[in-house]
């Protein structure tokens, strides 16, 4: 059996997605799964065992004829007998009915709706995205209990963190790191935590997760805080495998804050006008703390450490 699902979004959404792919996996064992998502999404698939094969293709672009055509010429060729849709368009919901697979799934508000076989009520708004992606599954027999984000690292990915651990001084004991976006959580309130930090737990290191678009707040943080460390992971794997041995991960949402719930640490979430239980399944490891006034930047500094040294 071939299973095909659209995933939308970026790489945070893919590893909401996991959890799903790993019932679909369970259901059918021995199917082969495949994923269409954006090319710069399909990189959350390096840390998934379960994905057979990963499809290239924007589903938000203003794609061609011909490009909508060629998908459906790949759909085609596999011979896929069920195919999950939890947002499509109404361009997908007409390529997937001219498709042919006979088993269509999605939601009963999307678009085009009535083109698929087989609708499942929306989800009730706030659900966990993860729990809201497996109901999907709920007319499949057998469909399990939400797993937990479930990633397989590759070996590389564990050497480099054993690696990058030794070299930052961290193979005697825990460490906590975080992220954030340059246009995200202002420095001036990172800079207060952070301190604060040091202050308590002087022996803790602090590890800065450095990307594209942080490295203008990184540079700040550490000029004014010489003692921070810093780290540059290339690639999710790499990500995940230097997350997993933290004692604590404190990140905006996005790609980071999903990376440390699959890497099962204690995770505590800033979140703007996002919900944090959308965002996050309900376990003792995860923690939001939601902006009053739905802006990041407006969450005070004490309001996290109150967090982090007085919990949840």
């Amino acid at each position: 059996m071939r299973i095909l699902a659209f995933v939308p979004g970026g790489i945070a959404d893919q590893l909401l997605f996991f959890p799903t792919l790993s019932a679909l996996n369970a259901i059918y064992p021995g199917s082969k799964i495949d994923v269409v998502a954006e090319s710069r999404s399909l990189a959350a698939y390096q840390v998934s065992q379960v994905v057979s094969e990963k499809i290239p293709f924007d589903l938000t672009a203003r794609n061609s004829l011909s490009d909508w055509g060629n998908l459906l010429g790949i759909v085609r060729d596999r011979e896929y007998e069920i195919v999950l849709a939890p947002r499509p368009t109404l361009s997908l919901s007409l390529l997937l009915w001219l498709s042919g697979i006979p088993t269509r799934i999605s939601y009963a508000d999307v678009p085009g709706a009535n083109l698929f076989t087989t609708i499942v009520p929306t989800p009730v708004t706030g659900t966990y995205i993860a729990a809201a992606n497996q109901q999907l599954l709920d007319t499949l027999p057998s469909s399990e209990t939400l797993p937990e984000i479930k990633v397989n690292l590759p070996e590389t990915a564990l050497d480099w963190s054993d690696a990058e651990r030794k070299r930052l001084d961290l193979s005697n004991g825990g460490y906590v790191v975080m992220y954030s976006m340059a246009a995200g959580y202002p420095t001036n309130s990172w800079e207060t935590i952070l301190q604060d930090f040091q202050k308590k737990q002087p022996d803790l290191p602090i590890v800065l997760l450095q990307d594209a678009q942080n490295a203008a707040l990184v540079a700040a943080l550490t000029d004014r805080i010489p003692a921070l460390k810093t780290s540059q992971p290339m690639g999710l794997g790499q990500i995940i495998a230097l997350l997993a041995g933290a004692s604590l991960v404190l990140t905006v949402e996005g790609e980071v804050l999903q990376s440390a719930i699959a890497a099962q640490t204690f995770t505590l979430g800033l979140f703007g006008a996002s919900d944090p239980a959308t965002r996050m399944p309900t376990s003792d490891r995860c923690v939001g703390i939601k902006s009053s006034t739905n802006k990041l930047a407006d969450i005070a500094p004490a309001t996290v450490l109150e967090r982090v040294w007085n919990g949840g």
